[in-house]
């Protein structure tokens, strides 16, 4: 049975990579009572590849991983409504206002977030993103006409908005931008192969996959330096300016999930490990004195993977429900 953090996810995540769209392209086939298995029919994607602006209107809560211009129109008091944004891992996204019809001293509001909020957690973590907390949000009402265009700072953000009176409402236009060294990404799907780059900069990436999966690093390359690798300690990574590590939890907020392995020396080859946890994460600290690079793949448990336990299993951290 699913826990509470993948039920969410399946409204956050699963539906929303498989949804992409509007109700009527929509090809919903059986895969059990619990995570229904949708997918984008041939009108969609015949009519996207012609070149069509994708229009529809916005759900009071809503998933989308398109672009478009999208429009809600409140048509009873919605006071608790969220926009889900996600794109691929080198997406960045913006979000353009193009009306906006809301009281705002009528207690309405209509915000951006860099990022994504689920239950009080936040991704990226306020230690992993560029500016804080309250720098993230982007309020109409306080910034009005000052500021209509919003780029997220990595392939996810999302909107909140409450609106009280019938008939009101907003149009926003979401595009998405090439991110040329992607940092902090949530993936789409519970397979896939992706090289995180951080170049001589000062900061810390995340990578989250809200599945459990089997995760195999196949290159590691930290305190790259003028063609040498930097000498690391023998014991850890205490210390160390520059290292990975892979977390697992079964919430949202890297920085409050559980540290299963750390990665400090550079290595060509494969390291694999088995992670029953709702939410995986690999992250990479960075010191911004070097290159740092690290490729892998992943790919999500099945049944069978999490009944058997092998040596490199951290399933009992992770308490897993499934």
């Amino acid at each position: 049975m699913p826990s509470a953090f993948q039920l969410q996810c399946h409204l956050v995540l699963i539906f929303l990579a498989a949804s992409k769209g509007e109700t009527r392209y929509l090809e919903v086939r059986d895969a059990g009572d619990d995570e229904p298995f949708l997918l984008l029919s041939e009108d969609l994607k015949r009519e996207l590849s012609a070149g069509h602006i994708y229009r529809r209107s916005l759900r009071c809560i809503d998933m989308l991983s398109i672009e478009g211009q999208f429009t809600f129109t409140a048509d009873q008091p919605q006071l608790h409504c969220a926009a889900f944004f996600i794109g691929e891992p080198e997406e960045l996204i913006t979000i353009d206002y193009d009306f906006v019809n809301i009281d705002c001293q009528g207690g309405d509001f209509l915000k951006v977030f860099d990022g994504w909020i689920l239950k009080g957690e936040k991704f990226p973590s306020s230690l992993d993103h560029p500016l804080t907390t309250s720098q993230r949000y982007v309020d109409f009402c306080e910034s009005g006409n000052i500021q209509r265009s919003i780029r997220s700072s990595q392939n996810v953000a999302m909107i909140f908005f409450r609106i009280h009176q019938p008939g009101n409402g907003f149009t926003v236009t979401v595009k998405k931008s090439t991110n040329l060294f992607p940092c902090n990404v949530i993936s789409q799907t519970p397979s896939g192969r992706f090289t995180m780059v951080i170049p001589h900069q000062h900061r810390n990436c995340s990578f989250s996959i809200i599945y459990p999966v089997v995760i195999k690093i196949s290159d590691l390359i930290l305190g790259h330096l003028n063609g040498l690798f930097l000498k690391k300690p023998s014991a850890g990574c205490a210390g160390v300016g520059d290292f990975v590590e892979l977390l697992g939890g079964a919430g949202l907020d890297p920085s409050k999930m559980f540290p299963l392995a750390d990665l400090c020396h550079s290595f060509h080859g494969s390291a694999q490990m088995k992670i029953g946890c709702d939410n995986t994460v690999l992250r990479m600290v960075s010191s911004g004195k070097h290159i740092n690079r690290v490729t892998f793949e992943y790919h999500q448990l099945d049944l069978q993977e999490t009944e058997t336990r092998k040596e490199n299993s951290i399933e009992e951290f992770c308490f897993p429900s499934i």
